[in-house]
């Protein structure tokens, strides 16, 4: 993602996380998506610790999605344990979901060693003109989903501003 903050836009990492959110857990994952993001060239609004919770996620995306953010990154909660309901909160929230991506992270993630990517249910798709975007909880997943990531966000970004994303 070679290309300037202005271009690429704004971006909020939202952490699913009970502890996280209750602060009894010091967020690692965060600070890493938040790097690599300005890394990629965005502007990083912030990290939203969120308890994993269909309302507290949705409010969250909805949040990001009326403030303006041209991306927006979950982390955690995309298993299949009952209370992994960031995709179900997510598909909530999302005008036109793109698979391609969910996949692509998801393959990826298992190439990498990721299982928790692999096995992950996370969605991928526009809320207005934002890029909704779940990953997987480990630093691993992260890693491996930004680096996945890399080519297709901006393509997605100038789609949704009229750019032609080349």
């Amino acid at each position: 993602m070679e290309r300037s903050a202005q271009r690429l836009g704004r971006a909020l990492v939202v952490i699913v996380d009970d502890r996280v959110a209750h602060k009894e857990h010091e967020d690692t994952v965060g600070p890493l998506v938040t790097e690599l993001l300005e890394e990629a060239g965005f502007i990083v609004d912030g990290i939203v610790p969120v308890e994993g919770e269909t309302v507290a996620i949705r409010n969250a995306l909805n949040t990001a999605v009326i403030g303006g953010a041209d991306l927006v990154v979950t982390v955690g909660g995309t298993g299949v344990s009952p209370r992994d309901v960031t995709p179900d909160a997510t598909q909530g929230v999302l005008d036109r979901p793109i698979p391609g991506i969910a996949e692509a992270l998801r393959s990826s993630g298992l190439a990498a060693g990721a299982v928790d990517a692999g096995v992950s249910r996370g969605l991928v798709g526009v809320s207005g003109s934002t890029l909704v975007v779940n990953l997987a909880g480990s630093r691993s997943a992260v890693r491996d989903g930004m680096a996945t990531l890399s080519s297709l966000v901006p393509y997605v970004i100038g789609e949704l501003s009229g750019l032609d994303g080349n």
